[in-house]
């Protein structure tokens, strides 16, 4: 039992719950090494310390190519030491719009297109057009168009607010999703660069193997050589 122990704390455990140092990382093994300086090749390690140390160098990875840390940074270290997804649904991040909101996203809508637009001129120019001939009728609103004035002054006091009130709403969201895209870019960065490591450690592992298994086999050829003399 006692080649199931945990090099770093020391407690029994199972053989398919220790992972030996042949099977970790370079970089894992040197921060091992940096607190516990008697690791070996021959040490082991459970996988509760072993997660404690990848945290610990992702933390150290993240701190190089980003300097301090911020709430965002520790999110994603946690998913990838918790295999969490990070991809969100924006909309269910947003609370549900009330009735202003709704009525609010729809003036800005439909104030943003070209009804909007044509409908404003035709109602200009037909208050325009009925209001010149006050010499010929009775009209409500003669030239300079004192009424026409005040009512395109109210409409656009009133619908300022109202489109920026969407505009709020609609930067809230965009900030949720560039803080979402963020996470989801600063994960693959980093998974993509311990995976590269874990591939470069194979490579040397398998290639360390092939050596020896090579070496044996010179040693091999070597007696039945002998022999055959």
């Amino acid at each position: 039992m006692e080649n199931n122990i945990c090099f770093v704390c020391q407690k029994s455990f199972r053989e398919n719950q220790l992972i030996s140092a042949i099977g970790i990382g370079d970089e894992i093994v040197e921060l091992i090494h940096s607190d516990f300086p008697g690791w070996n090749e021959q040490s082991r390690i459970c996988k509760n310390d072993f997660n404690l140390f990848r945290m610990k160098y992702i933390t150290n990875l993240v701190e190089e190519e980003k300097g301090n840390i911020e709430n965002l940074e520790r999110e994603v270290i946690k998913s990838i030491n918790d295999n969490e997804i990070l991809t969100i649904d924006t909309s269910l991040k947003t609370d549900a719009p009330t009735f202003g909101e709704k009525i609010s996203d729809k003036v800005a809508t439909f104030g943003g297109s070209w009804k909007f637009i044509i409908a404003f001129f035709s109602v200009l120019f037909l208050w325009i057009l009925g209001n010149s001939f006050y010499l010929y009728f009775n009209v409500f609103d003669p030239y300079p168009f004192i009424l026409l004035n005040l009512i395109l002054s109210c409409v656009a006091a009133i619908q300022a607010p109202i489109i920026m009130m969407s505009q709020n709403r609609q930067e809230l969201k965009d900030r949720i999703r560039s803080e979402n895209d963020y996470k989801i870019n600063l994960k693959s960065e980093i998974e993509i660069r311990t995976l590269h490591e874990k591939v470069d450690h194979l490579l040397l592992d398998q290639w360390s193997k092939m050596m020896k298994i090579q070496a044996i086999q010179i040693d091999l050829l070597s007696e039945i050589r002998s022999k055959i003399r």
